[in-house]
């Protein structure tokens, strides 16, 4: 494990700006969830919507990784930046997303500063110290994101 954790730090770079997880954002049921309680694993944090082509196309890779690697403590946070909450939930359910869908509409004044301008899809791999390790904005080829996971794990 020492081993794992030395190379995500020499990977991320000393000079590797920390994510600002301190945020609590509610879920499809309405609970509220602070990013924070998943700080210890390797996250890939992904702001999308349901009228965004790249992000539906984005989705699928994404389940997928989560599948392959979430036993090693992989966990993919889905943020949707759409206003309708029952047709982020219908498209979850559509889509078969079986990772934590979080709500993003209208937090803004809290997203901006914590992430930067976010076009859609934008999305971060975090390591598991909460350092940055990549952001992507824009279609990202889901072996891309593969490969950033996998040094991490």
């Amino acid at each position: 494990m020492l081993a794992r954790l030395t190379i995500a730090l020499c990977l991320c770079g000393v000079g590797a700006k920390p994510a600002n997880l301190d945020l609590a954002l509610k879920d499809l049921q309405g609970k509220s969830v602070n990013l924070s309680g998943y700080k210890g694993k390797v996250i890939l944090l992904d702001f999308w919507a349901t009228w965004c082509p790249p992000c539906r196309k984005e989705i699928p890779g994404y389940i997928e990784l989560y599948n392959a690697y979430k036993s090693r403590g992989l966990v993919v946070i889905g943020v949707s930046m759409d206003e309708d909450t029952p047709d982020v939930k219908n498209f979850a359910t559509q889509m078969k997303m079986n990772y934590p869908i979080l709500l993003g509409f209208g937090r803004e004044d809290d997203l901006k500063p914590a992430f930067g301008d976010l076009p859609l899809p934008t999305s971060f791999v975090i390591a598991r110290d909460g350092r940055i390790y990549a952001r992507h904005d824009g279609l990202t080829a889901k072996e891309q994101v593969e490969r950033e996971i996998a040094a991490l794990l």
